[in-house]
C-alpha cells in the first residue's frame, strides 16, 4: 500500500481527513482480500487456469489462486479465484439513494390513504416485454407477499390490478388509463443485453406521450439488476432493487402520491 493510502487508512476504517477509509478483508482486517467468480469461454485445462490468473491479475487481484474450476460444457469454464486487492473504499464518497419517508405499517398506510385520498389508491402492476418472470411484481402485488409481509393486495385502502407477464408497454399504458391508476409498478428480471433498462426506458416514455403533463401515473420500476440511482435516466419516479418489501413500496405510495397532512386540521380533530 502506498504511503499516502497508510496515512489514511488505520485497519479498522476511523476518519482521516474527513474520510472513512476501509479495505476488504478475509482473512485479518485490512488484508484486501476477495473472492469472485466468473466465466471464460475457453475448455477447462491447465491453459485456461493460466487465463483466469492473467485476468485476475488484471483486475487488480496480486497475488491471486485459482479455487475452484468446473468446466460448463465442452468450450466454458466457470472459476472462482480468491486473491487480496490494493483499493480502497472512501464511505463517506458513497453515492447511495436514502429512504426519505417513514416505514408505515398496513394499518397506516391505510389509514392515510382513507383520510387523505378519501378513495381506493389503484396499483397496476406488469412484467413488460417479453419477461415472463412475476416472481417479483407478485411478491410485491400478491397477497401472501414477500420476506413476511403481506403483498398490496392486502391493503384495504389499494386496489391492484396485477397484469402479470410478457405485457406489451401500448398495453399497460391502455390498462392504466381505463383503470385510472395512480400508480404503474413495472417488475424486470431479464437483463439479457440491458433489456431491462430498454423496456422501462420504453415504457416511460409511452407514458408521457399517452398523458398530458403533470397527469401521468406514478411510474415505479423493480427487480434485481437495477440502479436505484437511474430513476430519472429511466423515466421513472423511483426505481427499486432486490430485497425491497410491500411495505416500502406502500410507504412510498404514501409518501409520493397522497397530499402532505395538515397538522392544524389534525389537531382540531383530535
Amino acid at each position: 500500500m502506498s504511503s499516502e493510502a497508510m496515512s489514511a487508512y488505520h485497519g479498522h476504517g476511523e476518519p482521516a481527513a474527513g474520510k472513512r477509509i476501509v479495505r476488504p478483508y478475509g482473512d485479518t482486517t485490512g488484508d484486501g482480500m476477495v473472492q469472485l467468480s466468473f466465466t471464460l469461454p475457453v475448455p477447462h485445462d491447465k491453459r485456461a487456469e493460466g487465463a483466469a490468473l492473467q485476468l485476475a491479475a488484471k483486475m487488480g487481484l496480486e497475488p491471486a489462486m485459482v479455487v475452484h474450476a468446473k468446466a460448463m460444457g465442452p468450450s466454458f469454464t466457470f472459476f472462482v479465484v480468491y486473491g487480496s486487492v490494493h483499493h480502497l473504499v472512501d464511505l463517506s464518497a458513497v453515492d447511495v439513494v436514502e429512504r426519505e419517508y417513514p416505514l408505515l405499517s398496513a394499518k397506516e398506510v391505510n389509514g392515510a390513504i382513507k383520510s387523505r385520498l378519501r378513495r381506493p389508491l389503484v396499483v397496476v402492476g406488469a412484467c413488460i416485454g417479453t419477461d415472463a418472470h412475476t416472481v417479483g411484481i407478485d411478491a410485491i402485488l400478491n397477497i401472501k407477499g414477500f420476506a413476511g409481509e403481506k403483498g398490496l393486495e392486502y391493503y384495504s385502502e389499494i386496489r391492484v390490478v396485477n397484469l402479470g407477464a410478457q405485457v406489451l408497454v401500448p398495453d399497460l399504458v391502455e390498462r392504466a388509463r381505463a383503470e385510472r391508476a395512480d400508480a404503474v409498478l413495472v417488475s424486470q428480471v431479464v437483463t439479457q443485453r440491458d433489456a431491462h433498462l430498454h423496456n422501462t426506458t420504453e415504457m416511460s416514455a409511452a407514458f408521457r406521450e399517452a398523458y398530458p403533463t403533470g397527469k401521468r401515473p406514478l411510474l415505479v420500476a423493480g427487480g434485481p439488476r437495477f440502479d436505484e440511482r437511474a430513476a430519472e435516466k429511466l423515466g421513472v419516479d423511483r426505481v427499486f432493487g432486490k430485497g425491497t418489501t410491500p411495505g416500502e413500496v406502500a410507504s412510498y405510495l404514501v409518501h409520493a402520491l397522497l397530499p402532505p397532512t395538515n397538522p392544524l386540521r389534525e389537531r382540531k380533530s383530535a
